[in-house]
């Protein structure tokens, strides 16, 4: 049974040599269901509020990596803290720097896939944030950090890449 409470506090938080306060993240996501019930390949992302609400915007699950977690366990643990969801942590899509408006530093922020295994009912942050799954165009359009924008689109890339490797090979299986 996963924790139902989310760390708080800066105590454990990890810092790159510059000083900049590193944060993971995670793009939820799964498969669309088909009408006819079996399940596609586009892709549904999982957004959600900040803790401020709706009107601060839309922004996939981060926050700070700690020093006594792998940089994959945060990922999941900010992804079940905020969003609720359990899933399997896969390649890293990349690590940007950005400028934190709220506190006016420079952050250094990695961000994961993680396929939705399981969606809780309760979850640490339910009181405090809203989840809410669309389309990629949707995510792009509502998403508040260029960062994740980005990291959305290598995403994307990734499974367009997969997709078309998956379609080779069974026309080359086909033709033998």
């Amino acid at each position: 049974m996963a924790c139902l409470v989310a760390r708080s506090g800066r105590e454990l938080q990890r810092y790159d040599n510059l000083g900049r306060r590193q944060v993971v993240g995670c793009i939820p996501y799964r498969f669309k269901n088909c009408s006819d019930g079996s399940v596609g390949d586009e892709l549904e992302v999982l957004v959600i509020t900040s803790q401020k609400g709706q009107a601060r915007g839309m922004m996939f699950p981060k926050g700070g990596w700690e020093l006594d977690e792998s940089v994959e366990e945060a990922a999941s643990r900010e992804s079940l803290e905020e969003a609720g969801v359990l899933g399997n942590v896969e390649d890293g899509l990349g690590k940007w720097n950005f400028l934190s408006k709220r506190h006016g530093t420079f952050y250094e922020g990695y961000m994961f896939p993680l396929l939705v295994t399981k969606q809780l009912d309760l979850w640490p942050e339910k009181n405090v944030r809203q989840r809410i799954w669309m389309t990629v165009d949707e995510a792009r359009e509502v998403c508040r950090h260029w960062w994740m924008k980005e990291a959305l689109d290598i995403l994307v890339e990734r499974h367009i890449s997969l997709q078309q490797q998956n379609e080779e090979h069974v026309l080359s299986c086909s033709m033998r």
